[in-house]
């Protein structure tokens, strides 16, 4: 489908999402314009995993409706929402690489399992993008447990940017990684974004994180937006629950449940 250049990239509105009594998403609108770097922010439990999860297409909203590129994908047909999600790539948390294969074979992953690439073109693409995110190509037939925890990452990202994807998704980027270790992924990731001028949505709890990777920030807090701007305003939203968080403060709007 051909759009034109006002289309939004990714459009949201009024999404919804419960798990039997419990409401997730409660209403969740976004809009991305193409080459934007969003970055949704929140405490544990407010919705991010499980909205990121339905734009992906691993889960299903309740109601409500997701365009990407101008294309409704809430009850697409799944060889049309394949034909969609070819377009994404994505970095999941703990990277999440395959034990029984070799490096390069999951940084190659999407180019022979979606894309039906044969191994050796998809082996010289998938080097090429181990070189991108700066691993050593003497590596590539390695397992995945002989990496430490960075490379891992670096090698998700590879995997993420090897289809050169349109959009990409990047769940929890700098989880369980040292500061510089997060700050290299971070300028990995927007090194890649900006290469493959691809649209980018994180999902973070790491404010240092999403100051460094975004354009623009959303915080989502029981299920809704709450604010939407650009990153250079967050210190002075004039937002309380924003404020609160990017503080990390106990006291204010945002109660935290603790068990006794």
């Amino acid at each position: 489908m051909t759009t034109d250049t006002d289309t939004a990239k990714i459009e949201v509105r009024d999404l919804h999402k419960s798990f039997g009594p419990k409401h997730v998403l409660r209403g969740v609108n976004l809009t991305m314009a193409p080459g934007e770097s969003l970055a949704v922010i929140g405490g544990s439990g407010t919705g991010k995993s499980v909205l990121i999860k339905n734009l992906i297409g691993l889960m299903e909203p309740d109601s409500g409706s997701i365009r990407i590129d101008g294309e409704e994908v809430v009850h697409m047909a799944s060889h049309e929402r394949e034909r969609v999600t070819r377009k994404f790539g994505m970095l999941f948390q703990g990277a999440a690489l395959f034990d029984s294969l070799t490096v390069w074979e999951n940084v190659a992953f999407g180019l022979m399992e979606s894309q039906g690439m044969n191994r050796r073109e998809a082996r010289k693409l998938s080097l090429e993008a181990m070189i991108q995110v700066g691993l050593d190509t003497d590596i590539a037939d390695r397992s995945p447990a002989e990496l430490s925890g960075g490379m891992q990452k670096r090698a998700g990202l590879a995997r993420a940017i090897a289809t050169r994807p349109e959009i990409l998704f990047f769940d929890e980027p700098t989880t369980g990684l040292d500061p510089i270790m997060g700050s290299v992924i971070d300028d990995l990731i927007v090194r890649s974004v900006r290469e493959l001028g691809a649209t980018a949505l994180t999902i973070t709890h790491d404010m240092a994180s999403a100051r460094r990777i975004a354009d623009n920030v959303a915080m989502i807090y029981e299920g809704r937006i709450v604010w939407h701007g650009p990153v250079a305003d967050i210190d002075h939203s004039g937002n309380e629950m924003l404020d609160q968080f990017i503080h990390g403060r106990p006291d204010g709007p945002i109660q935290l449940r603790v068990a006794s």
